[in-house]
């Protein structure tokens, strides 16, 4: 998953402003770098309660362009956050695994309080025992 935060970065890096004086050379373009990989990770492990990651990463970065050069950084995030969706919706497992290092688990959490170990299905992060809580879920977004 990190190969979508390095490509947003270094297709960015060029147009990075530097620093006021007294900070360190790289630390514009560190924490750029940090703000795409914190996005890509969230996005990976938590992408069902992540609505908006593009306008997320863009809000985060976006101080360290000069205004010329806005409406790039916008549409490079916009393109690179989408392809990590399309990424993410082909291979959700695997996307994962890469970023945390163990499997998904289900969202819910069973009777006695703890959390449920099976693995989800992709569409909705429930295992099929859970699958009623995504169903409740909907009801509850419809109604609002």
């Amino acid at each position: 998953m990190y190969q979508f935060s390095r490509a947003i970065y270094r297709e960015l890096a060029p147009r990075i402003v530097p620093p006021p004086p007294g900070a360190p050379s790289a630390s514009n373009h560190a924490a750029v770098l940090r703000a795409c990989e914190a996005v890509v990770t969230r996005l990976a492990t938590d992408r069902h309660y992540f609505a908006r990651p593009e306008r997320t990463l863009f809000s985060d970065i976006r101080n360290y362009f000069p205004m010329s050069a806005q409406s790039h950084v916008h549409q490079v995030v916009c393109r690179y956050i989408q392809y990590a969706q399309e990424y993410l919706t082909l291979h959700p497992h695997e996307a994962y695994a890469a970023v945390s290092g163990a499997p998904p688990q289900c969202r819910a959490t069973t009777r006695k309080g703890s959390a449920c170990q099976r693995v989800p299905l992709p569409h909705n992060g429930y295992c099929p025992s859970h699958q009623h809580l995504a169903e409740t879920e909907d009801r509850e977004l419809a109604a609002a």
